[in-house]
């Protein structure tokens, strides 16, 4: 029997063919040595393939090196890997000669799966709603025969409701919180010396929030599923400032981990709905989640090639800026960017609405580079991993592969984020003022982007009616000649 080859993202019981398997876990060092990640998202990884190790004992072996190079040398059985998780890493497997790559794990619909449907598409850009179905139908999920459960595949129109403000936060127990043990004090030392010797990280370090084990990630699983679902379709796509997780699962990066199976979590929220009565709404968005949107950005991921991450059609040159990319957000004034940046900082996790509201749309709107931004959200989020977030930034918020995956850029200006949020009372800005000191850096910001890349989006039938109302702006150089003079200055 071949001895399987962990990566930090495969910890799970079904990346091993049976519980008896010999397992090789390698610790690089040199991973952290290239690139500045999030504190915690380092302490997060590391803690949960320790975890692992001391879960499987003998069975497993455990090396800690500078580099993967280094910890192969070391092993001379065969080895055997289930498909990593990003070009750089298959490359290098591949490169060896002597390890075997098995298909992926971890997600639902399989590679070979996803290319014959997109092929049998045959249109030059693939949309989630249409894989979601076929997923639906393939898996038989919240289905009946051939029909969708309720009677519609999409059940978003009830899933958009502004947040509680005067609450302050969606009434559901907050997600339970793990332990720290022995382990993550160890790895809070390590990382403590790895800068003492020139190792740098960003972000705040902090208690750690999220399961680095299986026995974990079950648990809140089973509590998300009882006591928080009903509530997360209704407010999914809504902040608040005083509750940060609202009604959100927080299993990304158990998922990414490969901690959970993401088909025991679309299960368990189907049996929610019929068996326990949990509403259809809510069931239905966190299945889209999971088994439409996860496993279509994965494969997308790979059914593009590899150019897909360095897409620009929308000519973004600005580099992302220091105060960005340290995460300080001390700098920024305007409420919502502040608060965000600050959650990111201090957690290295907010939810994916804020991401794409907050930050994707404020970046897109500055013209930063998405190629920078790719690597920015891989770094800065407990859950961030490129496959992800190249469909995250690529082809979503920044729309630079101008349609591939989805229909628009995602860009709104501050009249969206004060209906959505409770960011704009009390900020400095005016959510209406698209001009002068006050006016909202996403107002302006929103109307400066589309004066810019006018030409390059008029074909789009969605973008018809904002380009409309740009056309009808008296204003709109003014506007577009104060945001280049605030350029990527913290607003």
């Amino acid at each position: 029997m071949s001895r399987r080859w962990l990566f930090a993202d495969q910890l799970g019981p079904h990346f091993l063919d049976d519980r008896r398997q010999p397992a090789l876990l390698i610790e690089s060092k040199s991973v952290f040595r290239r690139r500045a990640f999030h504190r915690q998202k380092a302490h997060l990884v590391l803690s949960a393939m320790r975890h692992r190790a001391a879960e499987l004992g003998d069975q497993a072996r455990y090396l800690r090196t500078e580099t993967y190079a280094d910890g192969l040398r070391q092993v001379s059985e065969p080895l055997d890997v289930c498909h990593p998780t990003s070009r750089r890493a298959l490359d290098f497997v591949q490169r060896q000669g002597r390890v075997t790559v098995l298909p992926a794990r971890g997600f639902v619909t399989a590679m070979t799966d996803f290319a014959d449907w997109a092929d049998g598409t045959r249109r030059s850009t693939l949309r989630l709603d249409t894989f979601y179905r076929f997923a639906r139908l393939r898996h038989e999920v919240l289905v009946e025969g051939t029909d969708p459960v309720g009677g519609r595949w999409s059940l978003d129109s009830q899933n958009r409701r502004p947040p509680p403000k005067k609450a302050g936060r969606v009434a559901v127990p907050n997600p339970p919180m793990p332990r720290e043990d022995d382990i993550d004090a160890e790895v809070r030392a390590d990382l403590d010396r790895w800068e003492r010797e020139g190792i740098r990280f960003v972000g705040r370090d902090g208690p750690r929030r999220f399961p680095v084990t299986r026995r974990e990630a079950q648990i809140r699983l089973r509590h998300f599923l009882r006591h928080r679902l009903s509530a997360f379709g209704p407010y999914e796509d809504a902040m608040l400032s005083t509750d940060a997780s609202m009604a959100h699962s927080m299993l990304s990066s158990s998922f990414n981990l490969g901690l959970l199976d993401p088909m025991e979590a679309i299960r368990g929220a189907e049996k929610a709905y019929r068996a326990d009565g949990a509403p259809l709404p809510s069931v239905e968005k966190f299945v889209r989640q999971l088994l439409g949107w996860r496993d279509f950005v994965w494969n997308l991921y790979w059914y593009f090639d590899a150019g897909w991450r360095d897409s620009n059609a929308l000519a973004a040159r600005r580099t992302v800026p220091q105060w960005w990319q340290e995460i300080d957000a001390d700098v920024v004034r305007a409420h919502c960017l502040s608060d965000v940046l600050d959650g990111v900082r201090s957690r290295g996790w907010v939810h994916h609405i804020p991401r794409l509201t907050v930050l994707g749309n404020y970046a897109l709107q500055r013209g930063w580079r998405p190629d920078e931004l790719v690597d920015w959200f891989h770094r800065s989020f407990v859950d961030g991993y490129e496959w992800v977030m190249t469909a995250n930034v690529a082809g979503m918020s920044h729309f630079a592969d101008l349609g591939r995956m989805s229909t628009k850029p995602y860009a709104s200006a501050g009249s969206h984020l004060d209906r959505m949020s409770d960011y704009c009372g009390g900020c400095p800005y005016d959510p209406k003022a698209r001009l002068g000191e006050n006016s909202c850096p996403f107002t302006a910001g929103y109307w400066s982007f589309l004066h810019r890349n006018k030409d390059r989006i008029r074909d789009n039938p969605r973008m018809a009616r904002p380009l409309k109302q740009l056309a009808q702006l008296a204003d709109v150089e003014a506007v577009a000649a104060q945001e280049r003079q605030r350029g990527s200055d913290p607003p």
